[in-house]
C-alpha cells in the first residue's frame, strides 16, 4: 500500500465503500471483490477488502473497537493486545507520568491505552503507510521518522518513553536481539534515568535483561505475550511472572532450582511467564511442590493447592516411557483421542501421536517427562481450578 493510497483509506471518501465490503459474509471471495470493484478501482477495492478481513481478525484482540480501527498485516501481528497496553499504560500512570513518547507506534495499539488514562501521548513511526493508519486510529498527528535520529528532541525532563523495536526483517520475523530495529543498546541507553519501558520478544534471554531494569513475563490467557522492561517502576533488578487479565504477580526472588522428587498424586505445569522469570523454585515452595527432574518445569505435590499460576493435573497412571507399552495401553482403553505433553524428552507428539494409532471413543492426556527414576509416561487429567 503507498500512503496515498492508506490517506483514502482513512479519509471519509472511504467510509461508504467499507460499510460496503463490511456487510459481505466472506470478503475475500471473489464476488467481494467484483462488487467492490464497481464502486471504486482495484486498488482501492482491494485495499479495503484487506482491511474489513484484518478488522475481523483484530476482534480477538481488541474487541468491538477493532471495527474503528486501521490495521497493516504487520501492525495487527505486533500489536499489543488490549488488555497488556491497558495494564502497561496504567502502570505509567500510577508512576505519575504525565506526558509520554512512544517510539515505533506501529498501528497504535499502545498509544490509545495511553491516551485513554489521560497520558499527552507523542506517537512517532518510521513507516509512513503505517503512521497514516496510526494517525487515524489515534485522532492526533503521528510523526513519521527514525527513532534513533529524532528521539531526543521529544524527550524532555519528566517525560517518560515507552519503546517496541521492530522485530521483522526482509525475512520476516525475528527473534534475534540483533536484528532489533531500534538496537538493543539504543532502546536500553534511553530509558537511563527516567520513567521508561521496553516491549521485548516474550523468549527474550534472561542473560541479557540490564541488572538495573524490572523484568515482567507477560502472560494474556495462558499466552506468553512478551517481556517487559521498565525503569522508574518497580525493584531494579527485580523478575516477575504476571498474568492477565486477572493482575495476578509472582515475584522469582531469589532464582534457583527446586528440590526434585517423585511423582505424586498432582502434577503442575506452570504458566510459560512462570518459567521465563525464573520463578519455579519460589512457586514449588509456594505449593509445598518438588520438580521431577532437574530443570524440567514440571511440579508435584502429593496435595492440590488453587492457584492461578499453573494447570492442575491428577495422575491416574504412571507407565514406563515405551511407545509398545503406550500403544498396548491406548488400545485397551478404547482411546482415540490423545493429548500429549512433553518437557525435558526429544518427543515430537505429533509424530508419537499417529506411531500410537489411536482408536476408540474415549479421551487421554499423557505426560512424557523425565524423572529421578527415568522417563515416564503420565496418565492424567485436569483438575478445574479456581483462583483464591
Amino acid at each position: 500500500m503507498t500512503p496515498e493510497l492508506a490517506a483514502w483509506l482513512v479519509s471519509p471518501d472511504a467510509g461508504p465503500v467499507l460499510a460496503a465490503a463490511a456487510a459481505e459474509d466472506n470478503p475475500d471471495s471473489l464476488g467481494a471483490g467484483e462488487r467492490l470493484r464497481r464502486l471504486v478501482p482495484p486498488d482501492r477495492a482491494a485495499a479495503v477488502l484487506t482491511q474489513v478481513a484484518l478488522r475481523r481478525k483484530a476482534v480477538a484482540k481488541f474487541g468491538e473497537r477493532a471495527s474503528r480501527l486501521f490495521f497493516t498485516p504487520d501492525g495487527l501481528e505486533q500489536a499489543t493486545r488490549a488488555d497488556v497496553a491497558r495494564w502497561r499504560a496504567e502502570r505509567f500512570a500510577a508512576a505519575r507520568a504525565t506526558s509520554i513518547v512512544d517510539l515505533g507506534c506501529g498501528i497504535g495499539a499502545d498509544a490509545l491505552a495511553f491516551a485513554d488514562v489521560g497520558l499527552d501521548v507523542v506517537a512517532v513511526e518510521a513507516d509512513a503507510v503505517t503512521a497514516v493508519l496510526a494517525e487515524a486510529n489515534l485522532g492526533r498527528p503521528v510523526v513519521v521518522g527514525d527513532a534513533t535520529e529524532i528521539a531526543q528532541g521529544f524527550l524532555a525532563d519528566g517525560t517518560a518513553v515507552f519503546l517496541d523495536p521492530a522485530r521483522r526483517t526482509a525475512s520476516g520475523r525475528t527473534w534475534r536481539v540483533e536484528d532489533l530495529s531500534p538496537s538493543w543498546d539504543f532502546a536500553t541507553g534511553l530509558l537511563d534515568g527516567r520513567v521508561g519501558c521496553i516491549k521485548a520478544a516474550p523468549g527474550l534471554p534472561s542473560a541479557i535483561v540490564p541488572s538495573d531494569l524490572a523484568a515482567v513475563w507477560v502472560s494474556h490467557r495462558g499466552d506468553l505475550v512478551e517481556t517487559s522492561l521498565w525503569s522508574g517502576v518497580g525493584v531494579p533488578g527485580s523478575r516477575t511472572a504476571l498474568l492477565l487479565p486477572s493482575g495476578d504477580e509472582l515475584d522469582a526472588g531469589v532464582r534457583a532450582e527446586p528440590p526434585t522428587g517423585p511423582v505424586s498424586r498432582y502434577l503442575y505445569e506452570p504458566d510459560p511467564a512462570v518459567i521465563r522469570a525464573g520463578a519455579i523454585a519460589t512457586f514449588a515452595e509456594q505449593l509445598g511442590a518438588h520438580a521431577l527432574a532437574p530443570r524440567v518445569a514440571y511440579l508435584a505435590a502429593d496435595a492440590l493447592a488453587i492457584t492461578p499460576f499453573a494447570t492442575a493435573f491428577e495422575v491416574l497412571d504412571v507407565l514406563p516411557f515405551d511407545e509398545r507399552t503406550l500403544r498396548a495401553w491406548i488400545r485397551d482403553n478404547g482411546i482415540g483421542t490423545i493429548e500429549i505433553k512433553v518437557r525435558g524428552l526429544d518427543v515430537d507428539p505429533a509424530v508419537l501421536r499417529r506411531r500410537l494409532k489411536p482408536k476408540g471413543r474415549r479421551s487421554a492426556t499423557i505426560v512424557l517427562t523425565p524423572t529421578d527414576a527415568g522417563s515416564r509416561a503420565l496418565v492424567a487429567q485436569r483438575v478445574r481450578l479456581a483462583s483464591a
